[in-house]
């Protein structure tokens, strides 16, 4: 059975950083895409950025701030997240697309306080 778990999720400054990483159990086949997606109260849950074999992508609102990157090794993802904003507060989700099932992880918790 295959698991995400994400961590890194917590409660910072404006201005300040965080990591979130998501680490699977369970083997995946057909990968696809490794992504980052968020959902704040009261919103529809929105792509963050996303990784492929061919590059990376970022939500407007996110470029120059995130960074997603990945360990093939370790089958594992980031988010590395500076220059946080109050509006960056939501719920922080992790994303496995393959050519057969989609897997998200729990969820974690990032809150931006100003």
């Amino acid at each position: 059975q295959v698991q995400l778990v994400e961590s890194g999720g917590g409660l910072v400054q404006a201005g300040g950083s965080l990591r979130l990483s998501c680490a699977v159990s369970g083997s995946i086949f057909g990968l696809i895409a490794m992504g980052w997606y968020r959902q704040a109260p009261g919103k529809q849950r929105e792509l963050v950025a996303e990784i492929t074999s061919g590059g990376s992508t970022y939500a407007d609102s996110v470029k120059g701030r995130f960074t997603i990157s990945r360990d093939f090794a370790k089958n594992t993802v980031y988010l590395e997240m500076n220059s946080l904003k109050p509006e960056d507060t939501a719920v922080y989700y992790c994303n496995f697309r393959t050519s057969g099932p989609i897997y998200w992880g729990q969820g974690t918790q990032v809150t931006v306080s100003s």
